[in-house]
């Protein structure tokens, strides 16, 4: 049971548009950039709402990447296996220096308060390229606005990281359009270089093809439940559109959380009746039960 238990926390990655989209055109970047040396290279930011599996997307592609790297340029005995993928997440109110110290904690560069900025910087330009970085992954990009003099630092230091790590940065973020990100001379120059990939809500129905049914179908392939029958989700797609708000992060948190239930409680299937009980993320439930001038309507 622990290891069904522990398979279901994790689960699987469902595989996207997006996420094909973020992954051909990272490839795309690498290869294009693989032999600019003067200037920053082009990247790509993954955006969209919360719960639109930003970050998802980000740590697929570099998975993949690193497992590509790792295949075709196997550690030789008694040497250091290369770092073909880095990943940063930009802290709340980041100065430039915080920054660079995250880029550094990543490879257990050794920091300390009293470093200057400028050593800091250097150490890591040093460390990513001797490590043999190809893909720079930045989470909560949306958390730098460049109107701020804390902020402009910060995202000129990431401008000047890009010309000197020979590296392919990719970038997620909230919604990052409509931020104060690309303001400025500095997100100026952010915008002029990078492309956006939109993570919106999965689509209903493509023509023909219903995308949304057929990911329903995905995950519940990848269900290692001993009494569930299959194609009851599939059948259940309209009330998992409702429910989840056609949030790829909302669905793949209920699904779990609820055969993860079934097998705590020996049912060991997913009904809709289990799936109801299943309490999701705030912007899941709210779309589930709106609410009317402080008065919400009794459930039939």
């Amino acid at each position: 049971m622990e290891e069904r238990l522990a398979y279901h926390s994790a689960f699987v990655t469902v595989r996207t548009p997006v996420i094909d989209t973020l992954t051909t055109g990272v490839r795309t970047l690498m290869v294009l950039g693989r032999r600019q040396q003067t200037t920053a290279r082009p990247s790509l930011i993954a955006t969209g709402l919360a719960a639109a599996v930003k970050t998802t997307a980000l740590l697929h592609v570099g998975r993949a990447c690193h497992l590509a790297h790792t295949q075709q340029h196997p550690p030789a005995a008694n040497t250091h296996a290369p770092v073909p993928v880095a990943y940063v997440l930009v802290p709340p109110a980041a100065t430039a220096k915080a920054l660079a110290g995250e880029f550094a904690r990543y490879l257990g560069i050794p920091v300390t308060t009293r470093m200057p900025q400028a050593q800091i910087i250097d150490a890591v330009c040093h460390t990513y390229n001797r490590a043999g970085v190809r893909l720079v992954l930045i989470d909560e990009i949306h958390r730098l606005n460049p109107r701020t003099t804390t902020g402009a630092e910060t995202t000129g230091l990431l401008k000047d990281l890009t010309e000197r790590i020979r590296a392919t940065f990719v970038y997620a973020g909230i919604d990052v359009a409509t931020t104060a990100l690309f303001s400025g001379v500095r997100g100026a120059q952010l915008a002029g270089r990078a492309s956006l990939v939109e993570c919106g809500a999965f689509p209903a129905r493509l023509g023909t093809p219903e995308p949304f049914r057929e990911l329903i179908a995905g995950v519940e392939a990848a269900l290692d439940l001993r009494a569930h029958r299959a194609g009851t989700l599939s059948r259940h797609a309209a009330y998992l559109r409702q429910r989840t708000a056609v949030r790829i992060g909302s669905l793949t948190r209920l699904i779990p959380q609820a055969a993860i239930t079934s097998i705590l409680d020996g049912t060991e299937r997913i009904t809709k009746t289990s799936l109801d009980q299943i309490r999701l993320d705030h912007l899941a439930e709210t779309h589930r039960r709106p609410a009317t001038n402080g008065f919400r309507a009794p459930r039939r």
